[in-house]
């Protein structure tokens, strides 16, 4: 292993970013004892040391080493929008122009983050926004927790954190080794200390990444589906022309899912297009045999989308059309889409000009305030 794999900071310092991986390796080869990883990576992740001098109980030389090898993590929003129902959507402005959002959601008791693991998309998916941005970047494993460091100090004296979601900007398997090195900081007690059955995965169906990520760690699992047919999905979501929904369904029957766990099954539900009887009862002969539970979404617009929502009406009937065929199924409750940070539609508003893929008829960034325009809503 060499010590590459840890990645270089974003600082054009020639500095490492503290992972895990990279910070073991440093010390390993410079002689310093095993148990030097857990009091540095405690005081970076769990006491939030403004500086390694700060680290009192490390020799000076080490404090000093560190110093000049490492750059603490460090990610501050240029821009906390709020929305009238009390979401807080935070943009990131990142190097070389690069930009990402992260969503804290409530819905109480549960106050939920949603994090990106890439800068961009490129899966291309038709109804999502984030696509039209194209690729432009992964993020470190640094970059990923730096969204939840700086979202806990956004918190009020009476909130905390209680899950994370990776389902922002971004394909988290098309990142996988530092989705997982995030993980790892996430769920560490010299970390951030948040249980793995806090944690979602959400991915568009990488199937080889998919067996990887149940058998290297144990958050949960959620597949972004949205179709009963390949004719359906295959102008959807382009990834199913490489794994088509017979392989993706095979794969998620043969997932070693803990007892008392589900896999999520995000259905966005479009008007007129996946939304009918028919495709109800599709859904559920496809997730037969599958511990499952499915999360319909109705669709948040942008612009130029090109899609719409299905009516509530419609969305109702499918749920009980499901729920009939013996499966869960519940309705997500759209949050933030004022400040256009609901499913779907982080598309970097508000942020300086970045350089991004955008394909004809993309939308432009909408401006936003950040400031609150109405009181939350319960």
């Amino acid at each position: 292993m060499a010590l590459e794999e840890g990645g270089r900071t974003d600082a054009g310092l020639g500095r490492w970013a503290l992972t895990p991986a990279a910070l073991r390796l440093w010390l390993a080869e410079r002689g310093f004892p095993a148990y030097r990883a857990t009091q540095i990576l405690s005081w970076v992740y769990r006491r939030r040391a403004p500086s390694f001098a700060a680290m009192n109980n490390l020799p000076q030389g080490l404090r000093d080493a560190l110093a000049a090898g490492f750059a603490l993590p460090a990610l501050t929003p240029t821009v906390v929008a709020h929305s009238n129902d009390d979401t807080r959507k935070l943009l990131f402005q990142l190097d070389e122009g690069a930009a990402i959002e992260a969503v804290l959601i409530p819905d109480p008791p549960r106050l939920t983050l949603c994090i990106s693991s890439q800068a961009g998309c490129g899966m291309a998916c038709a109804f999502c926004a984030t696509a039209r941005l194209g690729l432009l970047r992964n993020l470190s494993a640094t970059e990923i927790v730096g969204q939840v460091l700086a979202a806990q100090a956004q918190l009020r004296p009476n909130e905390r954190i209680s899950n994370i979601v990776f389902m922002g900007m971004g394909e988290p398997l098309a990142n996988y080794d530092a989705v997982v090195q995030a993980i790892e900081i996430l769920g560490a007690e010299w970390g951030v200390g948040l249980s793995a059955r806090r944690i979602t995965v959400s991915t568009v169906g990488l199937v080889p990444a998919m067996q990887r990520l149940v058998g290297d760690t144990n958050v949960n699992l959620a597949v972004s589906l949205s179709a009963t047919t390949d004719a359906q999905r295959d102008p959807l979501m382009p990834v199913n022309r490489r794994y088509p929904l017979a392989t993706l369904m095979a794969m998620c029957r043969s997932l070693p899912i803990p007892q008392r766990r589900r896999i999520t099954f995000e259905y966005v539900m479009l008007a007129g297009v996946n939304d009918s009887p028919e495709d109800a009862t599709r859904l559920a002969r496809l997730l037969r045999g599958i511990r499952s539970k499915v999360n319909l979404i109705p669709f948040n617009t942008f612009p130029d989308a090109g899609f719409a929502c299905s009516s509530e009406a419609t969305v109702q009937r499918f749920q009980e059309r499901v729920l009939a065929a013996g499966l869960n199924a519940t309705i997500r409750r759209s949050r933030g889409r004022d400040i256009q940070a609901a499913c779907g539609q982080l598309a970097l508003s508000g942020a300086a000009e970045v350089p991004r893929r955008r394909s004809r008829g993309a939308p432009k960034p909408v401006q936003e305030s950040s400031t609150r325009t109405q009181e939350p809503v319960a």
